[in-house]
């Protein structure tokens, strides 16, 4: 992993004593795996196309309570309806939490399920990041959804790669799991933008020391740190090793369009209010709150990305989980009204389908410590964007809110809608596993969402 490590800011650190921005990373150049120059080699093989269709999806790690998002029981017993009043929306005939009103403005530009089932009940991204259970799996393993399309469509512009992720991962779980490149290979995993604590504490990456984001122009001092990398790996003998693919992946931090990207001061006043400053504080074994990653994503996406992956705060809440909505509840509803009223604005919503959702829901019944424990039996999502048919419900839930009495969608289901809006052919598309046998983007007989396109 190539690093760029962040400017110092000691009052926005995690719990090793890291600030934030020292986790943003330049490709996924560990010698000895050179993800970013197999990328480049391959799209340069493979000649592939220039529509710019994208993804951005915004993984709630831990099992967001359905009940308190978009799928209110006021009917039910106390003991399972919770604090939340539903409010009216902007789609007749549809109401939500009242934790979230500037959603509720624009529902009409929303899809709201609620009614996700087939969470195998782990605690992980992998379903929301390839539509899969993580077993039973092929030679190689499920690729990410990021990487098929890495794989069919390839880069619109070659300084920005066409998978990115800015999932945050902890040392604690695997909820910072953003997808790799399965059976599809290394070329196709996420250029990761941001790390974690045990990936920083590795000792084989390569480190540009002295440049932060903010020194990426200062071409001088780029150009010396980068020398003194050079230095660093001849002495090893490797940098004679690197072939032109490696080389232009290492160009790429000589270019603007990735740092421009990166770079949200760029944005008028008046957008980066529109998103809001996150909340730096988060536990060890959450992500971080940052709605400024919201308006990242959709930065990059414009620049060229077509899969931007992010994680977003913690939703594992056994214990005050009301306290827990309360207080990022409303970052999540303003960041994410930002971006589906951005995209909006910037003509963007026919060509970028947003997702939000977590790995399951949460138990209808509220536990002595206030808290909502798993439930896997049914969650919730909410799809924009793409060019779908917006401002509807899709499913219903049984008036305590256990499982799904009507319209049931698996993960599969909402890729196959996904994968439908970025113009890929589920059927007529297959690539071989490790062991020669040929894989679909998704399981005959899996269908996009036939309500919205």
């Amino acid at each position: 992993m190539l690093t760029i490590y962040g400017p110092q800011d000691k009052t926005n650190r995690f719990c090793d004593g890291q600030s934030r921005r020292d986790f943003l990373k330049i490709g996924g150049m560990v010698m000895g795996g050179l993800a970013l120059p197999q990328l480049l080699a391959a799209e340069a093989q493979a000649g592939i196309g220039k529509s710019h269709k994208a993804i951005i999806n915004i993984f709630l790690p831990g099992g967001p309570p359905h009940q308190d998002m978009w799928d209110v029981k006021v009917d039910a017993p106390a003991e399972i309806r919770g604090p939340f009043q539903p409010i009216k929306t902007a789609a007749s005939g549809i109401e939500i939490s009242e934790i979230f009103p500037k959603i509720a403005a624009i529902a009409d530009k929303c899809v709201f399920i609620r009614t996700m089932v087939g969470a195998t009940g782990g605690h992980d991204a992998y379903q929301c990041m390839t539509g899969r259970a993580l077993n039973p799996a092929p030679a190689g393993g499920w690729p990410s959804a990021g990487a098929w399309v890495s794989k069919l469509k390839g880069p619109v512009n070659l300084a920005i790669p066409p998978h990115l992720s800015m999932c945050y991962k902890t040392d604690h779980g695997p909820w910072g799991y953003d997808g790799d490149g399965g059976f599809l290979g290394i070329a196709h995993a996420p250029f990761k933008l941001v790390g974690g604590r045990e990936e920083t504490s590795k000792t084989d990456n390569m480190v540009l020391k002295g440049i932060t984001l903010d020194r990426l122009g200062d071409r001088s001092s780029l150009l010396s740190s980068m020398d003194r990398l050079r230095r660093e790996i001849d002495s090893s003998g490797k940098m004679s090793g690197l072939d032109a693919f490696s080389k232009q992946a290492v160009g790429i931090l000589t270019t603007s369009s990735l740092a421009d990207a990166l770079d949200v001061t760029k944005e008028s006043k008046e957008i980066q209010e529109k998103y809001g400053v996150g909340d730096k504080k988060f536990r060890d074994d959450g992500a971080p709150k940052m709605t400024e990653n919201f308006l990242i994503a959709r930065r990059l996406v414009e620049a060229g990305a077509r899969v931007v992956s992010l994680n977003f705060s913690r939703w594992d809440h056994h214990g005050d989980n009301f306290g827990a909505v309360r207080q990022d509840g409303p970052l999540l509803d303003r960041a994410t009204a930002a971006l589906i009223t951005d995209l909006h604005e910037r003509g963007l919503d026919k060509d970028v389908s947003v997702v939000v959702w977590g790995e399951f829901g949460r138990t209808p019944k509220i536990n002595p410590g206030a808290g909502r424990d798993h439930w896997p039996q049914v969650s919730c999502a909410l799809i924009a964007g793409g060019g779908m048919r917006t401002g509807q419900v899709i499913g219903a839930t049984n008036r305590l809110g256990e499982h799904a009495v009507e319209r049931p969608v698996t993960f599969q289901e909402v890729w196959a809608t996904l994968y439908h809006n970025l113009g890929l052919n589920l059927r007529a598309i297959r690539e071989f596993d490790l062991r020669g046998r040929p894989q679909y983007l998704v399981d005959q007989g899996v269908e996009p969402l036939k309500e919205v396109i």
